[in-house]
C-alpha cells in the first residue's frame, strides 16, 4: 500500500491486511521530507528497543551465574562470643578433701559415674574419665565429659584430695557442599556450589563447664559411695618354687 503527506506536512500511513500489529509501511515515492523524517524516526526508535533489549537479556544471562555463585559461596559471619568469664583462680568449686585413700575415692568417683548413665573412657587408680552424650536439638550435640583425679594428702596417708573439671563440646549438623556444572548459553559450563545430601558434624565450641552447683552436686553424690566401696586387695605374685630332680 502506498502512503501520502498532506499539505499540513503531516505522514499518513497504511498498514497491510497481512502485516503484524502496530507495524506501518511508508512509500518512498511521491513522500515529502516531514514523511521521511516521520519514518526513518520510527525506525531508529524500535531499533534501539530491540538492541537494548538483547543486550539487558544478554547481560542477564551472563551476570546471573556469577550472583548465584557468590551468594551460595558467601561465608557465614561469625558468632560473636558471649558470657565469657576471664580466669581468677579463686574458686574451690573443682576440688574436695575425703578421709580416705586416694584408691577408694577414685572408685566412689567411677561408679556416681556410672550412676548418671555415663560411659567411662579411662579408669586407673588415681585417675577416671567419664563421658555422657546429650541431643537438645535434632541439629544440635553436646558432649559433657568429667575427668576426676584422686591424691594423697601429705600428712595422712589414708585421706585424699580429689579433683574433678568438667568438659562440654558442642556441635553442629553441616551439610557437605558439592559442585554442580550448569550449562549457560553463550558461556559454556559453569561449575556452582550446592548443597550435598551427606550431613557432617562439625565443633563449634568447647568450654570447661564452671556451675558450681552441678560440681557440689557430684561431690554430694560421690560421699554417699565411699562407705560401700570395697577395693580388692592386690595380690602379690607368688615365686615359683623349682622342681625337684628326680
Amino acid at each position: 500500500m502506498r502512503s501520502t503527506c498532506g499539505r499540513a506536512g503531516r505522514c499518513t500511513s497504511w498498514r497491510r491486511p497481512d502485516a503484524p500489529a502496530g507495524r506501518l509501511f511508508f512509500s518512498r515515492a511521491g513522500s515529502s521530507l516531514p514523511c521521511r523524517a516521520l519514518a526513518f524516526t520510527v525506525f531508529v526508535r524500535r531499533s534501539f528497543r530491540m538492541s537494548w533489549v538483547v543486550m539487558w537479556r544478554r547481560w542477564w544471562v551472563g551476570v546471573a551465574p556469577w550472583g548465584l555463585t557468590a551468594c551460595v559461596g558467601w561465608p557465614a559471619a561469625t558468632a560473636p562470643l558471649h558470657d565469657y568469664q576471664p580466669e581468677r583462680f579463686d574458686g574451690a568449686a573443682y576440688v574436695r578433701h575425703f578421709k580416705v585413700d586416694p584408691t577408694r575415692s577414685c572408685e566412689a568417683a567411677r561408679r556416681a559415674l556410672l550412676s548418671q548413665g555415663y560411659v567411662v573412657t579411662s579408669t586407673q587408680a588415681e585417675q577416671v574419665s567419664g563421658r555422657k552424650y546429650f541431643q537438645p536439638s535434632p541439629e544440635h550435640h553436646v558432649q559433657l565429659e568429667f575427668r576426676v583425679v584422686c591424691a594423697s594428702e601429705t600428712d595422712d596417708a589414708e585421706a585424699a584430695v580429689v579433683f574433678v573439671s568438667g568438659l562440654r563440646e558442642q556441635y553442629i549438623v553441616r551439610k557437605n557442599k558439592e559442585s554442580a556444572s550448569v550449562g549457560v548459553g553463550g558461556l559454556g559450563s559453569l561449575s556452582l556450589p550446592v548443597e550435598g545430601s551427606m550431613d557432617s558434624m562439625v565443633k563449634v565450641a568447647s568450654e570447661t563447664v564452671t556451675d558450681a552447683a552441678l560440681y557440689r552436686r557430684f561431690f554430694e553424690l560421690l560421699g554417699t559411695y565411699l562407705d560401700r566401696v570395697a577395693v580388692p586387695e592386690r595380690r602379690t605374685p607368688q615365686a615359683a618354687t623349682p622342681e625337684r630332680l628326680s
